[in-house]
């Protein structure tokens, strides 16, 4: 899509100039180190877990959320009820807060969308409306083929499917933050996908984590803008290194509003792009880091949806049923 759009061929010299002079602000993003698999592997079990959460390293806590369960699920029913109903109490306070900010979303997107306008103008924004139109499409294409996915793993029409999660795309799109979304994607998964309970609490964390398509692609997608703003051919060979480059850069990143910045700032230098290049697409970057955390949610209940099919998991209502009549 962007090699046939050609995006960077429509934005004019005198943007460019203007915008670039931004490039103060790109200096200041740190750098964002592409570890090796056996680091990484070395890296899921947190050595300090409150380091680990201020590093936003969410795969991290997977991981002891995994030895947590599986520690509590052989303990005594006496011994580990203390710590279960704490969880559930804490997870009863995150929906309650998850709940308020809902209702203050479109109120919030209204007043972020009016500052992106009033920094960089209608001007700069029509010119860089073809980049911005090329993310969103591949980011249209990648939801396609999420839906082609639930409607033959779980038999859910799409529209009906994007009905049912049409607050969990809502809620990211204004916060741009995959955990953020977490807690309402789970309530979601649970009471309108009928997803077990096991599979939602298993797949969303974890998808939150290293499930970043729509961040994948959008970094593509800018990478390929910038070449052809400077331009610098890339041949099949690295086009193909930049896209599974960005793809292990995206996984284990922090689910943070930005990240995809970070991450962008690291593989431009790998492919010899400017990096002060990123001050030209700051601008618009909040409009498409809100449309890929959405996909990026979507792409987590599809998988919940998927992994339920693939393991032949009853379904919510099932268990339930089979609870009350063991119960009675």
């Amino acid at each position: 899509i962007s090699y046939t759009i050609a995006p960077g061929n429509y934005v004019s010299p005198e943007i460019v100039s203007q915008m670039a002079t931004s490039i103060t602000v790109v200096k200041e993003v740190p750098s964002l180190n592409i570890i090796s698999i056996p680091d990484m592997l070395v890296n899921l079990i947190p050595v300090n877990t409150t380091q680990a959460q201020l590093d936003g390293n969410i795969l991290a806590f997977v991981v002891l959320a995994i030895f947590v369960g599986v520690a509590l699920l052989n303990m005594k029913e006496e011994d580990s009820k203390p710590m279960k109903d704490l969880a559930k109490s804490f997870q009863a306070f995150s929906l309650m807060v998850v709940d308020w900010a809902m209702k203050l979303a479109p109120f919030a997107v209204f007043g972020l969308l009016c500052s992106i306008t009033i920094k960089i103008g209608f001007d700069a924004i029509f010119s860089m409306s073809m980049y911005v139109f090329t993310v969103i499409s591949g980011l249209i294409l990648l939801l396609c083929f999420y839906l082609v996915i639930v409607y033959f793993a779980a038999k859910i029409k799409p529209l009906d499917f994007l009905f049912k999660i049409r607050e969990v795309q809502l809620m990211a799109f204004s916060t741009s933050s995959s955990a953020a979304v977490m807690p309402l994607s789970m309530k979601t998964a649970e009471d309108k996908l009928n997803i077990p309970t096991p599979i939602s609490k298993f797949v969303i964390p974890l998808g939150a984590t290293i499930n970043m398509d729509g961040t994948a692609l959008y970094q593509v997608c800018a990478a390929i803008f910038l070449t052809q703003l400077f331009g610098i051919e890339l041949s099949l060979i690295e086009l193909i290194i930049l896209a599974m480059t960005t793809v292990g850069a995206s996984i284990g990143a922090p689910s943070t509003p930005g990240v995809g910045i970070v991450i962008l700032a690291t593989i431009l230098q790998g492919i010899g792009v400017p990096v002060e290049g990123i001050a030209l697409i700051l601008g618009v970057d909040r409009i498409l880091d809100m449309c890929r955390t959405t996909i990026n949610v979507t792409g987590d209940l599809t998988a919940c949806l998927l992994m339920r099919k693939l393991t032949s998991f009853p379904k919510k209502s099932k268990i339930i049923l089979l609870n009350d009549i063991k119960a009675s």
